[in-house]
This record gives C-alpha cells, sequence and structure tokens, in this order.
C-alpha cells in the first residue's frame, strides 16, 4: 500500500479504500485551495491567530523523557504504534509538540479530527508532508546525477512534487488500468495459494515466518505492477539476484526508520547507519535499473501495440523515463509492505470471526463457483462484502498510524500556535480504535460499510468524522497507487478465503513500531480446506 504513510510519522502506504469506485464520504472532504496572495491580509494567517497561545506553549515531552517511556530501555519500548499513540495522548493530551533533535524539525501531533481538517483544508495546491530526510539526502545529494533533479512522489514538495505527479495521475488513477492487471496478479495469488497449501504443518498451521511469504507475495506482485515482470521471488530456490533484492528491500526500510524515525545524529555526522544505507539504495538502484532496461528492450520489439494494452511502465516510458525509473522504486519501497501489511490484519480479523468469514465466502462463491475459477474485471465489480471486510481491518490494522502535512498557512489548532510549515502528524490510529468515533469500535463489523438490508442494525461508518478513516491519505496528495493496492487485497483475501477456513489461536496478534506497521507475532494461521 506507496501509503508509505508514507512523513515523520507516515510512510505514506500505496493503498486506497475504495467501494465500488468511490470513496465513502458523507460530508465534503474535496480540499479547498488555500486564498491566493493579495486576497486579503489574513490569507496566510489564521484569524484566531493573535488571540491563540504561543507554539513555545504546547505540552512536549523532552528528549530524556521520551527515551524514558519508549526508548530501548523503556516501559513501552517494545509497544505497538498504537500502544505508544495511546501512551503519548495520556500524558501530554489531544495535541503535543515533538522538538526536533539532531537536526530535525519539530512535529506537532494531534488526536482531533476537526484538527485534521483544518489542515487539509488550508494545505493549498501542493501540499507538503516531510519527514523523509535520508530518502530526500540520497537523491538530491548523494547521487544527484542519477535522478537528474527527480526526488519521486515520497520525497519531493512543491512544484516539482506538482510536475511529477501531473505525469504519473493519468496513468496510475484510470480506473481501466485495473482491467489488465487483475489476471496477472490473480495468477501470482494463485501461484501463492499453492505455495501456503505446501508450507502447512500437520496441525494445519502455518510456519512462524509466514510472514515473509506474505511480504514475497506482495513483492512479486508490484514486479508485476510496476515492472511488467515475474521476479521469481515466491520460488523456494532463488537465484542469488531474488535473493538480494528481497534482503535490499527489508534492509532498505529498516533502515528509513532508524534513521528518520528514531532519534539520530546522521543529519549532523554521518553515522555507519547512513552510510549503509547508502550502500543499500546504490545495490537496489542498480537492480532496478537491470529490470527497466529489460522492459525497454521488450518494448522496442513492439512498437505498434496499441496503448489500451501498455502496461503501466510502458505508458511511463513513452511519457518520462526518469519519472518511469523513480516510480518503479518507490513502488517497491513503498508499496510491498504496507499491502502485506494491510492483508495481513484483514485475514487476522477474518480468522476471529468465522461468522464474517462463512458470510464472505459466500460471496466468493458466486464469484468462484469452483475454487480454480478466475477473476475478471466482470465478475469483480459486484464484491461489496469483500470490499467492506478490507475497509474494516483497515480500521482495525492500518498499516501505519496515520496520516501527516505541514500547515499550508500559520493555523490554530485547540488553541494554539502552529506556523505555516511545521508537521502535523494526526493520531487517526487511536481514534479509529477506541470510543468516540465508531460505536463498538473494538469489534470487527464489515456491515458498518454496507447500506440498506446487509447493514441492518449494525452501526453506520457513517456516524464517524469523516477525517478519522483515511487509510490512503487525502486530496491532491492521496496513495497514487490505491487503487491498484485494494485489488492486490481483494484477489489476496478472496483466493484465500475461498480456499481455506481460516483460524487463529495464539491470542492477539501484535504489530511493532517501523515505518510500516509490521508483525511482531509469528503469523500461524491454521487453515482447513473448504470442501467446495
Amino acid at each position: 500500500m506507496l501509503n508509505i504513510t508514507f512523513g515523520a510519522l507516515r510512510v505514506r502506504p500505496c493503498v486506497a479504500p475504495v467501494v465500488g469506485g468511490q470513496w465513502w464520504r458523507w460530508r465534503s472532504t474535496q480540499p479547498q485551495v488555500a486564498a491566493a496572495a493579495g486576497e486579503g491580509q489574513l490569507s496566510d494567517r489564521d484569524p484566531e491567530w493573535d488571540h491563540a497561545r504561543p507554539f513555545d506553549e504546547l505540552p512536549s515531552p523532552t528528549l530524556f523523557g521520551f527515551l524514558k517511556e519508549f526508548g530501548p530501555f523503556g516501559k513501552y519500548k517494545d509497544g505497538t504504534l498504537y500502544d505508544i499513540n495511546c501512551r503519548m495522548r495520556e500524558l501530554y493530551g489531544p495535541i503535543m509538540r515533538f522538538r526536533g533533535a539532531f537536526g530535525r524539525e519539530d512535529i506537532v501531533m494531534s488526536f482531533v479530527p476537526e484538527d485534521f481538517e483544518k489542515v487539509f483544508r488550508t494545505e493549498g495546491p501542493w501540499p507538503r508532508r516531510t519527514g523523509m530526510d535520508a530518502f530526500v539526502y540520497y537523491r538530491k545529494q548523494q547521487r544527484p546525477e542519477w535522478f537528474k533533479g527527480y526526488g519521486g512522489l515520497l520525497a519531493e514538495q512543491g512544484e516539482s512534487w506538482h510536475n511529477m505527479r501531473t505525469i504519473v495521475n493519468p496513468i496510475m488513477l484510470q480506473p481501466k488500468i485495473i482491467k489488465l492487471y487483475i489476471d496477472k496478479v490473480d495468477e501470482v495469488a494463485r501461484e501463492f495459494i499453492g505455495i501456503v497449501n505446501e508450507l502447512r504443518d500437520q496441525k494445519n498451521e502455518l510456519p512462524a515466518n509466514f510472514n515473509e511469504w506474505i511480504n514475497r507475495w506482495a513483492l512479486e506482485t508490484m514486479g508485476v505492477l510496476v515492472l511488467d515482470a515475474r521476479l521469481g521471488v515466491l520460488s523456494r530456490d532463488q537465484t542469488p539476484e531474488v535473493s538480494k533484492l528481497i534482503t535490499l528491500t527489508k534492509d532498505a526500510v529498516d533502515l528509513f526508520f532508524q534513521l528518520d524515525i528514531m532519534p539520530s545524529m546522521w543529519r549532523k555526522i554521518k553515522t555507519p547507519g547512513f552510510y549503509r544505507l547508502m550502500r543499500t539504495l546504490d545495490q537496489l538502484y542498480y537492480v532496478i535499473a537491470d529490470k527497466i532496461d529489460e522492459a525497454v528492450e521488450r518494448m522496442e520489439k513492439n512498437p505498434g501495440a496499441s496503448s489500451d494494452t501498455l502496461s503501466i511502465l510502458e505508458k511511463l516510458l513513452k511519457v518520462d523515463r526518469n519519472a518511469a525509473f523513480i516510480m518503479s522504486l518507490d513502488s517497491l519501497f513503498a508499496g510491498v509492505d504496507t499491502t502485506s501489511s494491510g492483508s495481513t490484519g484483514v485475514l487476522y480479523c477474518l480468522a476471529n470471526s468465522p461468522e464474517k468469514q462463512d458470510k464472505l465466502r459466500a460471496e466468493l462463491r458466486q464469484i468462484l463457483p469452483d475454487k480454480a475459477s478466475h477473476l475478471t474485471p466482470e465478475n469483480m465489480k459486484n464484491m461489496p462484502y469483500l470490499r467492506a471486510c478490507i475497509k474494516e481491518g483497515l480500521r482495525l490494522y492500518p498499516p501505519t498510524s496515520g496520516n501527516g502535512r505541514c500547515a499550508g498557512k500559520d493555523l490554530v489548532l485547540q488553541g494554539y500556535q502552529i506556523p505555516k510549515g511545521t508537521l502535523v502528524g494526526m493520531g487517526q490510529l487511536v481514534l479509529q480504535r477506541q470510543e468516540g468515533q465508531f460505536t463498538r469500535p473494538s469489534e470487527f463489523l464489515p456491515e458498518r460499510w454496507l447500506t440498506g438490508p446487509a447493514a441492518s442494525g449494525c452501526p453506520s461508518a457513517k456516524e464517524a468524522h469523516p477525517f478519522v478513516y483515511m487509510p490512503f491519505g487525502f486530496g491532491a496528495r492521496t496513495c497514487i497507487g490505491r487503487r491498484l493496492a485494494m485489488m492486490e487485497m481483494e484477489i489476496l483475501v478472496s483466493r484465500l478465503i475461498r480456499q481455506y477456513h481460516i483460524r487463529w489461536n495464539y491470542g492477539e496478534l501484535k504489530f511493532k513500531a517501523s515505518i510500516v506497521n509490521v508483525p511482531a507475532t509469528d503469523l500461524k494461521f491454521e487453515l482447513k480446506d473448504v470442501k467446495d
């Protein structure tokens, strides 16, 4: 899911919550462009500014106090992102400030949805989301000759970001592009089901390292989507190149978390971790560049192909080769862990809800009368309960803890001055899972996302503030890969639930804090074959 959400508090995963092609919205959430300069003296300042409390008065932990709670020896050193967010709100209230350290900028953290809406509504036409400093450094300082000024959608800001987004939007966000990939992504999923079947032990349980296999599925699928190639990472007999690709993508995510999320001195003094990340990104660059070259060769052999049959990569290559390369690299970085994390959360919820799982399977039997039936653009049009299950799973176990945006002008949030350009993190994970927004928030209730008779007797998601649940971001900077990510999860969940009765026998599933929420518990799902 690219929402790697993927800022300092959220790397934007690339996945989008779409039901029937539309976002669930119960009042307008369309971004409003900030007033142009010269339209009024207060165009760049909140009218409440002069009467608000100074920025320096925001509740704020000291670096020592933060490390005492959440550092290597703190009470919450192994806490999930949900645990950490709950504890921060308990200690500091509904709004707080993380003071910058070791060259980092200050971050404001809010747990009030009205704040989220205010930040989004005033972000302007070029939304900013900072925090990936090491990513930016690599492309702009370490290897400018390779990237030729292209920072990519994850790291770029301002007009440069807008120009890149203008290139990729018409290609990545076309609903019809999904149709080209359903059969290819389903082919990967069917192959994955065959591997899953062999992984089960005598108790029909999957191995402790099953999370690695879900990541491999996501990486193989992403190769099909953005490189137009099978990478071969699902094979047990891997080539050295494939093993290297798996290791590099994992190391890159881990190192970004250490350098850009956790306290690090690399901005002042180049640390061993910094140099390791630079080497890792160099190696990843060479691997992806080879795949891009192979795609160019394939295109040159078939120059007259219809534009309707061209892959995402081929369409991008025709427009801008540098943009094609950057998007491929970003997608592999941002779209693997996010999609696998989101899929894991949905499967865990279904494994603990046999009645919901049976209801979903009944829907899937109409789409896939036989387990070996193929998924097609036509038969995937009517899958409302599947999409509701995915939305509800992402509510309870999103890949990231929330969104982040830089204030588009001087704002006042909860009576405090927030200067223009300050990164505001949005603690949506806490609000999605606690009382106050959703009725019975701890329960897995896909019906809350449905309407009509199917939702009878169930609380509606309409009761929540519309800016609380946004797993793929908002507005112009919403996740570019959301349609693709949703398709990936729909196909994987369809295949697994149609094939198996899934159960979970090991207590609560924990997710450890990282750039993306990754399972800290062994994924030993129990899978029993469905008879028909």
